[in-house]
């Protein structure tokens, strides 16, 4: 049974992630702390996979070379799952695993993050992006084998393809970045599909791979981009990877407000742990859902 401290209203309760912030209370530090944790394991997965897979130093990625379309596959299907593994740390579990500009964007229009939050949220992601790369080249020095392959995998940089108009590649992070955040809002939406969202990335980013990655490398994702970028120093058109993404968020909300998929209504901020209408669980203890605050249970 649960019973107010006092009659009348209920206090105002700290929500950030169903876009309702307390007022007295803007900002979200053990969120933000725990989104740039969540982005790190994503980039430091999603980097040692593409090396793996990819460089000639390895027997798997000497095995995929004459298979580029296979190898491909397996790069978008790794690097989707590492966003899996980082939502399922109890960081991601806490933040909502987010672990994309993009990503925060879209919640962000769609009325479940504030701005300030917002903001909070994509700076922890440059952030953790930038600091796996570095650790990444920092093992280089340590294990030169290791070095080796990393730099011959530029870390997993996305580079545009330059045999063709800059305008394709844009176009491409624009159309993946709708059709991905569409799969996200449609299955956190889902009453008894939600659970699906974390592990969607994989799939998507494998049959989608095969298909585009030739143009822009498939991204959708400013951070994922970032950290190798400013690594490797591969600056090539980068502003692609800020204004497709974005620009896909905001035309994937567009569309869902439109309603041209019918009702699609996500209650909170999360790709993963749902429940928590808005709150921040404990890091202890993610899967422990908060009471609200100003009751006392019975």
């Amino acid at each position: 049974m649960t019973a107010y401290r006092q009659t009348g209203s209920p206090p105002q309760e700290d929500r950030p992630l169903a876009g309702a912030p307390h007022p007295d209370h803007p900002l979200h530090w053990k969120l933000y702390a725990c989104e740039m944790v969540a982005t790190t394991v994503l980039m430091l997965c999603g980097i040692v996979s593409v090396t793996v897979l990819t460089t000639p130093y390895t027997p798997i990625g000497r095995a995929l070379a004459p298979h580029p379309l296979a190898q491909t596959a397996l790069c978008g299907l790794f690097f989707g799952l590492s966003g899996t593994v980082a939502a399922f740390t109890p960081f991601g579990r806490v933040s909502g695993a987010h672990v994309s500009p993009s990503v925060s964007l879209a919640f962000s229009l769609a009325g479940r993050l504030g701005m300030i939050d917002l903001c909070g949220y994509i700076t922890a992601q440059m952030i953790g992006a930038c600091l796996a790369t570095a650790l990444l080249a920092g093992l280089g020095h340590v294990l030169p084998v290791w070095g080796q392959m990393a730099q011959a995998s530029a870390y997993a940089a996305t580079i545009p393809f330059q045999h063709v108009s800059v305008l394709w590649p844009l176009a491409t992070e624009l159309v993946l970045t709708v059709l991905l955040v569409l799969m996200i809002c449609a299955l956190a939406a889902h009453p008894t599909l939600k659970w699906l969202t974390p592990w969607a990335g994989g799939l998507f980013f494998l049959a989608c791979n095969p298909i585009s990655a030739w143009l822009s490398g498939n991204s959708s994702n400013l951070a994922r981009s970032f950290g190798p970028a400013l690594v490797a120093g591969q600056w090539q058109s980068f502003w692609i990877y800020a204004l497709g993404p974005f620009m896909g968020a905001a035309l994937a909300i567009a569309i869902i407000r439109s309603r041209l998929l019918g009702r699609i209504e996500v209650e909170e901020a999360r790709l993963v742990n749902f429940g928590h209408h808005g709150r921040i669980p404990s890091l202890l203890h993610p899967g422990r859902h908060s009471q609200a605050r100003g009751q006392d249970t019975l």
